[in-house]
């Protein structure tokens, strides 16, 4: 049966939360007359994480659970979420409390007006420490704005807001969670808003994320824009580059060949001598890095794989 609205929690280590999380959904839910289901995500807690979702799924008919084996990190979790997730919105919020359920009737209108295909939230005021968390935080979303053209604030924030169909057309691997925007708009999706909503104060446990979230992201983010231009076509990225490298190469060599032959001189003992050789080589490589990814590309599963938005008259 048809549902408004999925809530998906991915949650690691957050026992003491998650009964006080979902009273406030549940309340905030019942008050706008949502139908809703809640699946939480064991992202393979090491506390009584899964025992508390085992109670609250007692207590509330509405509550569903995943459990992993271990900890897989939270662009697993949200992507078995989304596998999961029957509802016509799809809602994704941290497990700590630093997520406002109030925020939840808002951004499912949002999404129902029709001029979105995803909601992000902005934690404008937040209450994390200034120097290791507030500070990189706008440097990273600045780069992110800058190279992905997506004009978000903070697109990592855990509060968003879905279609269906977002959920059900991407895949989220790795610690692409990130990005989730990106990889929506290269799916086809570019209708991508955002909304201010409140950050709240940590009440319970300490935050899981470590300065190396930021180096992983930038180098995360450059994937997603290689992949998304290059992925069908790797040829046009390393067949260019290495022709351009070999070309220069050769151009200069031929330079140095007119030389000795007209001037004289040694060829061996000129720089330019060895920068030809090298960008030969490097170019030659590259090419050849190019002519092998085409041949991994061409034998991949989804190579044609595309996402159809609808169809007329076809039987």
């Amino acid at each position: 049966m048809a549902i408004d609205l999925s809530i998906v929690v991915p949650l690691y280590n957050e026992d003491e939360s998650l009964p006080e999380l979902m009273a406030w959904i549940d309340k905030v839910c019942t008050e706008n007359n949502f139908s809703y289901e809640v699946i939480m995500v064991d992202d393979g807690s090491s506390d009584d994480s899964w025992n508390v979702v085992q109670s609250l799924s007692q207590k509330y008919t509405t509550v569903k659970g995943i459990k992993f084996q271990r900890n897989y990190g939270k662009s697993a979790a949200l992507n078995e979420g989304f596998k999961a997730s029957k509802g016509a919105v799809i809602i994704t919020m941290d497990a700590d409390l630093q997520d406002s359920p109030d925020e939840i009737p808002e951004l499912y209108a949002m999404i129902q007006s029709g001029n979105f295909d995803l909601v992000s939230g902005w934690k404008k005021v937040r209450y994390d420490n200034a120097v290791t968390k507030n500070l990189p935080s706008k440097l990273y979303n600045g780069v992110n704005r800058m190279i992905s053209g997506i004009q978000l604030h903070d697109m990592n924030c855990g509060l968003k807001a879905y279609r269906k169909k977002v959920v059900k057309s991407i895949e989220v691997y790795g610690e692409m969670h990130r990005f989730i925007p990106v990889i929506a708009k290269q799916a086809g999706f570019p209708r991508i808003g955002e909304k201010v909503v409140q950050h709240r104060p940590r009440k319970y446990g300490v935050s899981k994320f470590g300065w190396e979230r930021f180096i992983n992201g930038f180098l995360d983010l450059l994937s997603i824009q290689f992949i998304s231009r290059f992925g069908k076509k790797p040829m046009h990225f390393f067949g260019f580059w290495g022709t351009a490298m070999f070309m220069v190469g050769f151009f200069i060599t031929i330079y140095l060949i007119v030389s000795k032959l007209f001037f004289e001189g040694s060829l061996v003992n000129k720089p330019a001598f060895y920068i030809a050789l090298a960008t030969m080589i490097l170019g030659t490589q590259f090419f050849l890095t190019g002519f092998i990814a085409e041949l991994v590309s061409r034998s991949a599963a989804d190579r044609n794989q595309y996402l159809v938005e609808e169809t007329l008259n076809l039987k």
